[in-house]
């Protein structure tokens, strides 16, 4: 460790330090000599360690840079699209460019000065989830690796699906979205509404935006539920954390086990609750291996492992595999992905890509 780390951060060895840059710490303040010159930085940019998701994903990234040596730092936006670029361009600053990303930018229009600023500073990057329909990797060539989403239409209608069969295919309903202009927010709700199309039986009661937030999705659930009483035979959640957010509505109303809900992300709660029989449903698209798989797929293009601009279109921009998690496979689940750490291949770069993203 260097005398400046050292004199400013006493025993603190570095990859600890740049771990607590997670906690708030501003970029801008870290010395320049916190960062190797002859090694590249791993950087995760995600949204809030409060969401168990992006915990997850945390946890992948962090399990990757350990397997490879290498210092790793995640950036939160907390929800603030400002402070999530602002950091990423302070920290190629820091670094000097010798780092790789792996961002799920906070909104979709945030990917374009993201990935502007990482080609500008010769910084690979991976982004994941939003961005842009006009925005493409290959316009960046090298730099902009890859974008890597999980279709949620499909899920989306997926989870509808089982929702409407664990009602009996008829009743009321109450949604709860994502962000409006976030693109993983926006394609659930269309899947929704082409399950609800095919069943005309159900019927949605309300949609309201809880913003991916598990405090803002109890307070609309607890007031849907007042609005509508037992009309509500079922609740459809855009992602877990909101939808374990209606499950402790449900639970202050003595509804829990009694309306079933559906998620997406695949969380320890949401994965416990359809153990329970309070979730109908989740479905994951393996945070864990988020995490570390963006970091590899950079890091290895940086290495000069294999030449970005040689690879496939569903090499570039690819859907990746999820996994439905219902009561017919929810205990091997458990016992392989939350009572113990996923085993992942990092090298297997390309083993669940499921086909290139609609355009």
């Amino acid at each position: 460790m260097d005398r400046i780390t050292k004199s400013r951060f006493g025993a603190m060895n570095r990859r600890s330090f740049l771990t607590t840059i997670a906690a708030g710490a501003t970029v801008a303040a870290l010395p320049k000599t916190l960062f190797a010159a002859d090694k590249p930085t791993l950087v995760t940019s995600i949204r809030s360690l409060s969401n168990p998701y992006h915990a997850v994903w945390k946890s992948g990234a962090e399990a990757f840079a350990k397997s490879v040596g290498l210092d790793h730092v995640t950036l939160v936006s907390e929800g603030n699209s400002e402070k999530g670029i602002a950091d990423i361009k302070a920290l190629l600053a820091k670094t000097g460019g010798n780092m790789v990303l792996n961002s799920d930018p906070n909104d979709t229009p945030d990917a374009r000065p993201i990935v502007e600023a990482c080609a500008k500073a010769g910084a690979y990057v991976v982004t994941q989830w939003n961005k842009p329909a006009d925005l493409h990797p290959r316009d960046f060539n090298p730099y902009y690796v890859s974008h890597i989403e999980f279709d949620g239409t499909v899920s989306g209608k997926l989870i509808a699906e089982i929702l409407f069969k664990s009602i009996g295919g008829s009743g009321g309903i109450v949604a709860l979205g994502g962000q409006i202009s976030n693109t993983a927010a926006i394609e659930r709700k269309q899947g929704l509404e082409a399950a609800l199309a095919a069943n005309p039986d159900i019927k949605l009661l309300d949609f309201q935006v809880a913003n991916w937030k598990s405090s803002e999705a109890y307070d609309l659930t607890g007031n849907l539920l007042t609005r509508f009483g037992d009309q509500v035979k079922g609740i459809w959640a855009a992602n877990d954390d909101m939808g374990t957010g209606a499950l402790e509505a449900l639970r202050a109303e003595g509804l829990a086990g009694k309306v079933p809900v559906v998620g997406v992300d695949g969380i320890k709660a949401a994965v416990d609750a359809v153990r329970n029989g309070e979730f109908a449903a989740t479905v994951t698209s393996d945070p864990f291996w988020q995490g570390g798989m963006g970091l590899s797929i950079a890091l290895q293009a940086l290495e000069k492992k294999f030449d970005p601009t040689t690879q496939p279109p569903d090499h570039r921009e690819f859907y990746g595999k999820a996994v439905l998690i219902s009561k017919d496979n929810v205990e091997e689940y458990y016992k392989t992905n939350i009572e113990s750490q996923p085993t992942v291949d990092w090298n297997d770069l390309w083993g669940r890509v499921t086909g290139p993203i609609r355009s």
